[in-house]
């Protein structure tokens, strides 16, 4: 490893936290600082490139395979590297946040794999960055026992063979780390942040144990992120004296561009590949997003009603399957983010054969694993992919050549036969505002009306809240969506959420102002490229 010089970065407006100098070390911030002198100016230009296309598109509001990547696709001969038998079985995958808990839950939930989340179902307080950093350190040490101080309940580590295998989630690429900065008083990308002190601290210890670093990388939106991903890899395995292609790296396709850029993905990382994930939410997102001014032909009807059967969507599911296996890749299913009620055995009954049946279809259709949000998810998961894997570990060699996606089909919103409505419109403002609110008291995974709701989530309701506004969307009962009609519903809201909680709650959390932020976003004339970018400045901690 090379001899570290002392580290140019400074730790910002951070009250110091326990344990901390055991993530802070002066070694992993001089490896981090030197991540971000190679990489983030190279960071920046991919962020004004994404806004240049989103231009383009608003131009356009067409998407199209890119002509000067053709040739890649046209190679039948080249594929990702083989998996690791740590992820050669992905069958069912379990998602959240590194807390202590929730890490000691994950690891023994009998999931194949767990994604620690530092992203989406994380609010990046400085706490939950570095406290984070350390239960993971603490898991593969074996030093994470934990008693829940309300409940008394003690939680352990099953045996080291038993546990679900790692798959790391860093922040994407567009948010800095407020609390980390260089000489010149510029803030680190978290990525950065999040993937270099991961990497420094358990690259070697996770190799020991028989696995590898592997990550999950989000909010992807092209093959040149993807190919800064890949140098990011080379760069951290020669300097910490890492084989090359022992980091693993599965992408998020979340993002409509980079659905069209699947295969020049793989083949940036073709090193260090493992597979594309379909992620529901954030994908929908980016649609609004990026076609918000294409008129009615690209507005989305009410979230819920925006199932993986419908056409574009299926589209999307079966292009990334395809596209997997022909390259050797794992295909990742979407998320089952249903909590489970102790009190309400009728609902679960109904959640569970919706879960069941999403499970059966993405086994069906060729995908290798799929997430579940709550261990209770966990064997229905199991069951469905059992029933087609068998003993067979993936699936990978099912290739879809039945599959035959065109550009159009990717973008066909019109295709889906629902239209907005007011209930729809509540519950956009409904799930805003109990998300951010507690998104602002640093918890980032949030059960609302029994399911697991993430950033993601928010980012589809207030973009459809947007989208509807300046589209002039008429809903069911007659109403047009305008931005007055917005506020009734968000005052509505409010009032009702301190009826139901009682003043002294209501006081005590931050109602008001998610209530203020959710509409900023969503009545903004111009639009935040992501709500997470003003609620961070709005962050304690």
């Amino acid at each position: 490893m090379s001899a570290p010089a002392p580290s140019p970065l400074a730790i910002v407006d951070a009250e110091p936290l326990p344990r901390q100098e055991e993530v802070l070390t002066e070694a992993a911030l001089a490896f981090v600082a030197e991540l971000h002198r190679r990489f983030t100016p190279r960071r920046d230009e991919l962020l004004a490139r994404r806004a240049e296309r989103r231009a383009e598109i608003a131009r356009t509001s067409t998407l199209d395979f890119l002509p000067e990547t053709a040739a890649i696709r046209a190679d039948d001969s080249w594929q990702v590297a083989p998996a690791p038998d740590a992820l050669n079985d992905r069958r069912v995958e379990i998602t959240g946040p590194t807390d202590r808990k929730m890490t000691i839950n994950a690891l023994n939930s009998d999931a194949k794999v767990w994604l620690a989340d530092f992203e989406d179902a994380s609010a990046p307080t400085w706490e939950n960055v570095v406290t984070g950093q350390l239960n993971l350190i603490d898991a593969y040490t074996r030093n994470i026992d934990f008693t829940d101080p309300k409940s008394g309940k003690s939680y352990a580590l099953k045996a080291n063979e038993e546990l679900a295998t790692v798959v790391m989630r860093p922040r994407g690429w567009h948010l800095d780390e407020r609390h980390l900065a260089d000489t010149d008083g510029t803030r680190v990308p978290g990525a950065l942040v999040d993937f270099g002190l991961y990497f420094f601290h358990n690259a070697q210890r996770l190799l020991d144990l028989g696995k590898g670093p592997y990550f999950y990388l989000p909010k992807t939106e092209s093959h040149l992120e993807a190919r800064l991903w890949n140098d990011v890899f080379v760069f951290a395995q020669e300097y910490c004296g890492i084989p090359h292609g022992t980091v693993r790296a599965t992408v998020l396709i979340e993002t409509i561009t980079a659905a069209y850029e699947m295969e020049e993905i793989l083949y940036e990382l073709r090193d260090h590949a493992s597979g594309l994930n379909a992620g529901r939410w954030d994908y929908l997102f980016s649609i609004v997003k990026n076609f918000r001014d294409g008129g009615a032909k690209f507005v989305l009807p009410d979230r819920n009603a925006v199932t993986m059967t419908a056409p574009f969507m299926r589209a999307y599911t079966e292009l990334l399957v395809r596209t997997c296996h022909k390259r050797g890749a794992h295909a990742i299913g979407g998320m089952a983010a249903f909590i489970p009620s102790r009190r309400d055995a009728e609902v679960n009954k109904v959640a569970f054969e919706k879960v069941r049946a999403d499970k059966d279809r993405e086994a069906n259709d060729g995908f290798d694993g799929s997430w579940v949000a709550h261990p209770d998810l966990v064997p229905i998961a199991m069951e469905s992919f059992d029933k087609v894997l068998g003993d067979r570990p993936n699936q990978k060699d099912r290739l879809r050549e039945d599959v035959d996606v065109k550009a159009a089909d990717l973008i066909a919103v019109d295709s889906l036969d629902a239209k907005p409505t007011y209930a729809g419109l509540v519950n956009a403002v409904q799930v805003g505002i109990r998300y951010i609110e507690a998104w602002l008291r640093g918890l980032g995974a949030v059960a609302i009306f029994n399911l697991m709701e993430d950033a993601a989530t928010a980012e589809i309701s207030r973009s459809q809240i947007w989208q509807w506004i300046n589209a002039g969307v008429v809903l069911d009962n007659g109403e047009r969506v305008t931005a007055e009609l917005a506020r009734k519903v968000a005052a509505e809201e409010l009032a009702n959420i301190r009826a139901e909680i009682g003043e002294e709650a209501f006081a005590a959390g931050t109602w008001q102002q998610a209530h203020d932020l959710l509409l900023k976003v969503s009545l903004d004339e111009d639009y935040a490229d992501f709500l997470t970018l003003p609620a961070y400045e709005q962050l304690k901690g």
